[in-house]
């Protein structure tokens, strides 16, 4: 946390992160320097109709109060749940691409990111909040061609080359992790807040591997606990690396290609680990990783012949 400068130029921006649980934002300068940072617990759902510009001048409202100055609002804050609607900017798509689909919420002055489709196999795919953190990873790393994947209640696994987002697959691994260990006949056994114990998370990505699928690996995660075999805080990590290394068994991984994890540690360490077993060496991001794309599109805006929504 940097504390603001001051005089604050009209050049430096907000940007936002609204996301189902939380909100956050940060003031940033124009060269990408993070000023200062704010964070409450307050995501889209816990916001009453109507609720959305109150709340959003109530954190915010000190920082918008320089004239001239602008805000780039992402996450589900664009979803039919969230602020304002909107429509997702289909794959593939780099900077440029995601900026020209910016909706308006105040003209001139307060814009929404719309997120990502795509569509594989018939089916469409969508995320709100994570192609800021790629743009800002690929942005961070230099890198304009790999994998980049984004661990959390939904994962997202994004395939970039030349600096734009061909596509992505979503999995629901840290939901359905949530519903085991929490309310299915396993969480009799399981220790859901146990910290990550490495030898039981790699026995469950172990076996995962040899392919007998999740239904039935799943059911062991009951009888290793009924004989004894793991404790309740063993069987935490074992679920996990069960979950984990099916989705790993569903990639089409090269050992030579640029890995980029971006998110929270405590789950980005546990994809860590599952990779190197695999012989990857993925480079890893945070938060740092949201600022930096929120800055990349305001960039792409303002490098555009037409103004800022």
């Amino acid at each position: 946390l940097r504390a603001a400068r001051q005089p604050l130029s009209a050049m430096d921006f907000v940007a936002v992160d609204w996301g189902t649980s939380s909100l956050r934002g940060a003031l940033i300068a124009d060269d990408g320097v993070v000023l200062e940072e704010r964070q409450a617990p307050r995501g889209i759902l816990s916001v009453p109709a109507g609720g959305f510009r109150a709340l959003f001048d109530e954190c915010f409202g000190d920082w918008m109060a320089a004239p001239g100055r602008r805000c780039l609002v992402s996450g589900m804050a664009g979803s039919r749940q969230g602020w304002i609607e909107a429509p997702y900017c289909p794959c593939p798509a780099d900077a440029a691409a995601l900026a020209a689909h910016v909706v308006a919420i105040e003209p001139g002055r307060i814009a929404l990111v719309p997120g990502l489709s795509d569509e594989h196999d018939g089916v469409p795919d969508v995320m709100r909040g994570e192609e800021v953190q790629i743009f800002g990873a690929m942005r961070l790393t230099g890198l304009a061609d790999g994998l980049f994947v984004l661990p959390g209640t939904h994962n997202k696994w994004v395939r970039v080359r030349g600096g734009r987002v061909l596509g992505f697959r979503t999995f629901m691994t840290g939901e359905f992790y949530a519903l085991l260990a929490q309310h299915s006949i396993l969480s009799r056994t399981v220790d859901a807040a146990a910290p990550l114990d490495a030898g039981a998370f790699h026995r469950g990505v172990a076996r995962s591997a040899q392919g007998d699928g999740l239904l039935h690996n799943a059911f062991g995660a009951r009888t290793l606990g009924l004989f004894e075999q793991l404790s309740p805080a063993q069987l935490a990590s074992y679920l996990s690396g069960l979950l984990i290394g099916e989705e790993l068994r569903s990639q089409a991984l090269d050992a030579h290609a640029d890995v980029v994890l971006i998110g929270a540690p405590a789950l980005t360490t546990r994809y860590a680990l599952a990779l190197v077993g695999l012989r990857i060496t993925p480079r890893v991001l945070g938060a740092e990783a949201t600022w930096a794309g929120a800055h990349a599109l305001h960039i792409a805006l303002h490098g555009k012949d037409t103004p800022f929504p």
